[in-house]
C-alpha cells in the first residue's frame, strides 16, 4: 500500500505539471514542469523525501528499460540517419567539452558557495 500512495503522489506531481503547461505560455513540456514542482516541493519540504524515495528508486533502477524502443527505432532509421552522422559527430565533438565546462564551473561555484 505505500508504494502505491507514493506513486500517486508522483503521478500527481507529474500531472500538475501537464496544466502548468497548458498555463504558462512557454514552451516548456509539461515533464520537466512536473520535475521542478517536485523539486520545490521537496525543499520546501511540502513533500517530504520518505514519501516518495522507494518508489522513485524503482522507477529510476526500472529506467534503462525505456531506452530500448528509441534505441531499436535507431537501428531500423538507420540508412536514413548515416547521411547525418559526420554532422553529428561533429556536434558532439564540439558540444560536449562546452557542456563538462559550464557543469564543472557551475558545481565548483555552488560548492564555494557551500563552504562559506
Amino acid at each position: 500500500m505505500k508504494y502505491i500512495k507514493q506513486l500517486a503522489i508522483i503521478v500527481l506531481v507529474c500531472f500538475a505539471g501537464e496544466l502548468v503547461r497548458y498555463i504558462v505560455p512557454l514552451p516548456v513540456p509539461g515533464s520537466i514542469w512536473g520535475l521542478v514542482l517536485m523539486f520545490i516541493l521537496l525543499v520546501t519540504g511540502v513533500i517530504k523525501l520518505e514519501k516518495v524515495e522507494k518508489t522513485a528508486d524503482f522507477l529510476v533502477d526500472c529506467m534503462p528499460i525505456m531506452f530500448v524502443p528509441g534505441g531499436v527505432g535507431l537501428m531500423r532509421s538507420w540508412s536514413t540517419l548515416k547521411s547525418m552522422l559526420p554532422a553529428a559527430i561533429c556536434s558532439i565533438v564540439l558540444v560536449t567539452p562546452f557542456v563538462m565546462l559550464v557543469t564543472g564551473k557551475v558545481t565548483q561555484k555552488l560548492i564555494d558557495r557551500g563552504d562559506r
